[in-house]
């Protein structure tokens, strides 16, 4: 049993989103769907019903709002895990061509059971693809997408190495981070990658300060990006 209808209308309405019965419900078969998965896979540490709705479906979709997109542009949410956040970015604005993509064969399979589950409620236009993304990131996919996005624990540093290739030319790259990261801190990455901060937004979602790092992509990623996981880390040595 998730939470009332009304709970999560409110929750969404604090940041002027309007969510819908159709909605709600495809988040309710959401998060019935990740706990029963979670106890076989850990995919999630966040497990009661209002940590869900917050930390995982709300946290998710407050990033998109800041966001000029039209019908039929493509997503990409890299190393997306239990599908956060482009799954529910998905739920919210359908009409978004959305690609998930991540390394671990088990988040794959849930994925996959997971939206044939959503598509019953909501129409989704859906590919999963199990990648690495600093592997995957020099085929046809490369400045392939229009918005790129990623809620991982890496800094924005390496973030942006994983995602930036894979923006066009006009796109953005969608950078959720937590209150004590800096956009000084992976600025000249940034730049090198091609991108460019078109705008930063704070928020405070539940007490906890949020940072939204908007990079939109000006120029050609350099060849050599992405490098290797390993070569990544040995620079950040």
């Amino acid at each position: 049993m998730f939470i009332p209808f009304e709970t999560a209308k409110e929750a969404f309405a604090e940041f002027n989103i309007n969510l819908t019965e159709k909605q709600f419900e495809a988040f309710s078969l959401y998060a019935e769907f990740l706990r029963e998965y979670n106890e076989k896979v850990n995919l999630t540490a966040i497990t009661e019903p209002e940590e869900i709705l917050v930390k995982h479906f709300l946290d998710s979709v407050i990033p998109l709002s800041y966001t000029e997109f039209e019908s039929g542009f493509t997503l990409l949410d890299i190393g997306t895990g239990a599908g956060f956040p482009g799954l529910p970015m998905a739920i919210m604005h359908p009409e978004l061509k959305l690609t998930l993509m991540d390394a671990n064969g088990k988040k794959i399979t849930f994925l996959t059971e997971l939206t044939e589950k959503l598509r019953k409620v909501i129409p989704l236009d859906v590919k999963i693809i199990k990648a690495r993304a600093e592997d995957f990131a020099r085929g046809e996919l490369r400045g392939s997408f229009d918005i790129v996005t990623a809620r991982a624990v890496a800094g924005l540093e390496i973030l942006a190495e994983y995602a930036m290739p894979y923006v066009k030319i006009g796109g953005v790259f969608l950078a959720p981070k937590g209150g004590s990261e800096s956009y000084e801190d992976g600025a000249s990455m940034v730049e090198e990658l091609g991108g460019d901060l078109a705008d930063f937004v704070e928020y405070n979602l539940n007490g906890d300060l949020r940072r939204l790092f908007v990079i939109e992509k000006i120029d050609i990623t350099p060849k050599k990006y992405p490098r290797s996981n390993a070569v990544i880390k040995k620079a950040k040595k």
